[in-house]
């Protein structure tokens, strides 16, 4: 089955994106993500924000004035840091998946060789391609070795050499103050 086939029937996908950036697991149900990298189906997953439309309904379910909003959207559009965002008490069921502890973990990489194809998906949860206590795959044939080859593995990966890691994870505080909170690509050229 190919990924738009797999991804459309409620399977899970692997997904390239740019360098630095390791590939992802995508599916539209964060079970069917979790399923695939071997841990318990409820553990929390990252919504990815990689449609205009998911991103304002997220926009308005986050405990962020307007400034830090226009500072989250910078980040994951820009900067393509995974963001934690203070949510408001009432959680949409949608966004129920990335939240834990009353934060939201989003993804928000939006790479041109695979717009098309998650376009199609407004809701999309995904995580790091791994299996548990394994490192992010950093190549289509890695993800193959990893998850076998009945697990589709979307077409557009990245030719640009160099070492890739997942991304740098920002935790964004309701007064707009941001903190590190997980080191990754985006932070490696800076740490000596």
């Amino acid at each position: 089955m190919n990924a738009r086939d797999a991804l459309a029937a409620g399977g899970a996908i692997v997904v390239p994106n740019p360098a630095p950036l390791t590939h992802v697991v995508t599916a539209t149900s964060p079970q069917a993500v979790n399923r695939l990298k071997g841990r318990p189906a409820d553990q929390p997953v990252a919504l990815w924000c990689h449609h205009d439309e998911t991103l304002a309904r997220v926009e308005d379910a986050v405990a962020l004035d307007a400034a830090a909003v226009a500072t989250g959207r910078r980040l994951l559009r820009e900067e393509l840091v995974t963001l934690l965002v203070p949510l408001r008490p009432d959680v949409p069921v949608w966004l129920r998946p990335a939240a834990k502890d009353g934060w939201a973990l989003l993804f928000g990489a939006r790479w041109e060789p695979v717009a098309a194809l998650l376009g199609e998906h407004p809701i999309l949860y995904v995580s790091s391609a791994n299996r548990t206590g394994h490192a992010p795959v950093a190549s289509a044939a890695a993800a193959r070795a990893m998850f076998g080859d009945d697990v589709p593995v979307a077409a557009g990966e990245d030719r640009e050499p160099g070492v890739r890691s997942a991304t740098t994870t920002v935790r964004l505080h309701g007064d707009g103050r941001l903190e590190l909170h997980r080191p990754g690509a985006q932070d490696a050229r800076f740490v000596r």
